[in-house]
């Protein structure tokens, strides 16, 4: 499964750090830690893949990624409960979710 961001959802980061994100239908706006706008840029880097983005998150933090993905699991929960983001299953091949990927340089 891929995330991917509601029709016509705005993303803004602040000078700060801190994620804005507000969509039209039902309106509605999500501030989130500057952690969270490190999530979401990793989930758009990869695609929507979560997998994937929690690995890329995890070298680039020196974390675990068994505890990065929890935490990416748990944020985005929060995001498709408040109607800004959805699931949506791979495309239509073989399915890259599960595919290691090479930690950036």
């Amino acid at each position: 499964m891929h995330v991917r961001p509601v029709p016509k959802m705005r993303v803004h980061v602040d000078a700060d750090g801190h994620l804005h994100m507000a969509a039209e239908r039902p309106p509605r706006r999500f501030r989130c830690a500057p952690v969270c706008a490190a999530m979401w840029i990793a989930l758009r880097r990869c695609d929507g893949d979560a997998s994937a983005a929690a690995r890329l998150l995890a070298a680039l933090w020196d974390a675990d990624p068994v505890n990065t993905r929890a935490d990416l699991d748990v944020w985005v929960g929060e995001l498709r409960d408040a109607g800004l983001v959805r699931a949506e299953p791979c495309g239509p091949g073989p399915c890259r979710c599960s595919v290691p990927t090479q930690p950036p340089l």
